[in-house]
């Protein structure tokens, strides 16, 4: 954790342990959106470049929620756009894959990266490069029981559970090594967006940040 550690806004998520994953919401959804989970206790969040007008979200967000909310891009695949986050003011990227480069990439401009792996192979690879994170994904697929495996060998690492995560299964990934989670559509709910059910939104925000704060482990 001494990468994420030493950066005062990247403390905003070790505060908390919960990134949400914010994928395909309409720009004029996603400040309420935002402060929702702003409001239900979350202090992350990631929108993915793959989102219609990801950067100008990124910006817009890093303006409202300015030293209260650590805002990043996610689903980097391409340096085109890294560079694109990194020009809208994206503090850190997350990928799905091994990238060495746009983790060469974001040490250079002093951004963080939680970088895509599944086997041991990649999340060694990722952290020994420069990753600050490793997102263990789609850990649907894997189970808790694959981040306990884990802890043995590569307990240095910090592991981050992403890909079928919800309130139901939260703890479990907590308490089997993960230093956080990253959460998609059991929190942020297309469905409850489009009727303008904030309010729902919070609820279930300040239910997984009970979750983390209950399980996660001090680092």
């Amino acid at each position: 954790m001494e990468r994420l550690n030493k950066d005062s806004e990247a403390r905003h998520f070790l505060d908390t342990r919960v990134i949400p994953i914010v994928r395909g919401v309409a720009s004029e959804h996603v400040y309420l959106l935002a402060n929702a989970l702003y409001n239900g206790g979350i202090r992350a969040m990631e929108i993915t470049m793959n989102t219609e007008n990801a950067p100008q979200m990124i910006t817009a967000l890093r303006t409202q929620f300015a030293e209260r909310m650590w805002i990043g891009a996610g689903t980097v695949l391409t340096m085109g756009e890294a560079k694109s986050a990194l020009e809208a003011g994206a503090q850190f990227f997350v990928t799905p894959n091994v990238d060495l480069s746009i983790i060469e990439f974001a040490v250079e401009n002093n951004l963080h990266t939680l970088t895509g792996a599944m086997t041991p192979s990649e999340i060694v690879t990722a952290y020994e490069n420069g990753a600050s994170a490793v997102k263990v994904f789609p850990i649907r697929s894997l189970g808790s029981s694959y981040i306990r495996d884990l802890q043995g060998p590569m307990g240095h690492i910090p592991l981050i559970a992403v890909g079928g995560v919800s309130v139901d299964n939260a703890a479990e990934y907590f308490q089997s090594g993960c230093v956080g989670i990253g959460v998609g559509g059991s929190l942020v709910n297309r469905k409850l967006i489009e009727v303008g059910d904030f309010a729902r939104i919070q609820q279930v925000a300040s239910r997984f940040i009970e979750i983390a704060r209950q399980n996660a482990v001090s680092n």
